[in-house]
């Protein structure tokens, strides 16, 4: 039997969800964010006092598998890029549902669509080797996983746009500074300062922590959130099959060989 792509394990009122496809840096496919969905399903009705989402190896994620993009006739390539971004959206938006807060562990890099699973946390513990970063406009692809529909409203448009357009590095201390991180420490220090956070977590009333969450995402705010991720998705199909984007898709996938 092949490894499952995603690992749930639920203790103490804590789930703890880890990312499992290192061997293609915890990339993005269908069956990843299947078994991701259905993860988050079974934490949407247990009683928790928080969701913890890690990735196993070197990096957290780097986002949509290029080669996977790369390797589809056309056609084919622009169904899967819709059925993909339609997947990875509709986790996004079960990570903003949550009832429990969310924390995410970056030990390692996250870029590209697998960015949103950041932009959604409300606690992020970044590691030294860790750092965010878009690749859009390396490879020719618009911008997903939230990077235009939840990135600005939390850094602002100039900076989000700023970061895209250049496609800068953004590093753990530089994370925290824009509010994307919560804490930038050492190697050794990731796992402690999750465990801290959570013990806070579970002396807290529950009840309080759901309406807190709730009230932030709101019912207006989420609605223009699934909206705006549906416009990432449809910009991203008409990209697809361009040449620019096929040539910038050559171009990444003959550099990272």
């Amino acid at each position: 039997m092949a490894e499952p792509l995603v690992y749930l394990r639920i203790d103490d009122r804590v789930a703890r969800i880890v990312l499992n496809r290192p061997e293609r840096h915890n990339s993005l496919v269908p069956e990843l964010l299947a078994e991701l969905d259905a993860a988050l399903a079974l934490c949407t009705g247990a009683d928790l006092a928080a969701v913890v989402l890690s990735g196993a190896g070197r990096s957290f994620s780097t986002g949509g598998d290029v080669a996977a993009f790369a390797d589809r006739p056309r056609g084919e390539r622009r169904r899967y890029a819709g059925a993909l971004i339609g997947a990875l959206n509709a986790v996004i938006l079960k990570l903003l549902d949550l009832p429990c807060p969310l924390v995410t562990v970056l030990a390692g890099p996250v870029t590209g669509g697998s960015c949103g699973l950041v932009f959604a946390a409300d606690l992020v513990a970044m590691g030294p080797r860790a750092f965010i970063q878009p690749y859009y406009v390396e490879v020719g692809f618009a911008p997903d996983g939230g990077w235009t529909a939840l990135l600005p409203e939390r850094i602002g448009a100039a900076r989000a746009g700023a970061i895209q357009a250049l496609n800068r590095r953004i590093g753990p201390d530089e994370a925290v500074a824009l509010g994307l991180a919560t804490e930038a420490v050492a190697e050794d220090r990731l796992v402690p300062t999750v465990e801290t956070w959570l013990a806070a977590l579970r002396a807290k009333v529950p009840s309080s922590l759901r309406a807190t969450r709730s009230l932030l995402l709101g019912a207006e705010r989420r609605e223009t959130i699934a909206r705006n991720l549906e416009r990432e998705r449809q910009h991203f199909l008409a990209l697809i099959e361009t040449p620019e984007t096929e040539a910038g898709m050559a171009r990444f996938l003959s550099r990272t060989a």
